[in-house]
Parts: structure tokens; sequence; C-alpha cells
């Protein structure tokens, strides 16, 4: 799934990596805790999380994660805007929580990590 299809699903905005929205993603993992998404070596993950802070997108980096979604209204800040567009990150805040976002995107086809 093309990240521009789900940032339309979650009435998304995207804020990083505009010029990234047509890569793909094939699996989600959700988790505000950013140790459990160190564990991640799948490729084409989506990271959910309603975490917004430098370290989502630092451990998103970390775990060649290319795009991170902000659940909940989160607004990223400037610096995690910075970071991402460094590191060819696309950030996308979501008004739904995140387990409507979670739901949203599995009913729409994309596949969980676990």
């Amino acid at each position: 799934m093309k990240i521009s299809e789900f940032k339309d699903i979650l009435s998304g905005k995207a804020v990083s990596g505009a010029h990234l929205l047509d890569h793909e993603v094939k699996v989600a993992f959700a988790s505000d805790l950013m140790s459990d998404v160190l564990t991640i070596t799948e490729d084409n993950v989506l990271l959910i999380t309603g975490l917004a802070n430098i370290q989502a997108i630092r451990t998103a980096e970390m775990s060649n994660i290319h795009c991170v979604v902000l659940v909940r209204n989160k607004n990223a800040s400037c610096e995690m805007i910075r970071l991402a567009e460094e590191s060819d990150i696309v950030i996308i805040e979501t008004p739904y929580s995140l387990f409507r976002t979670s739901g949203l995107l599995f009913n729409a086809g994309l596949s969980p990590i676990y």
C-alpha cells in the first residue's frame, strides 16, 4: 500500500517527506515503546505511535522505518520534522486514536508484523 493511500484513509496530513508519498509499505507496527520498535527487522514498515518526540524519529531512523504516523492529534515539532526530512522519513499526523488507526489500516489490507 502506498503511503499516500493510507494518509487519505486516516484523514492525515503529511508534515515531512511529501516527495516519498509513493513509497510502498507492506506491514505496520503500533507502539509507544521505542525499545519494542528497535526489535523490528522487517523492511517497508509503517510505525504508528502516540510518542511525538525526537526519539520516535531517531528510533525510526535506526530501524530503517520510512514512515511514522502520529495519532491522537499529536503534532510533530520543528526538530522532529527537520530530522525526518534529513533522514527521508515521512511523518503523518492523524486525529484518530492508535486503536482506530490500526483498525482502519488493517481493514484496508495492511498486514501487522506479528
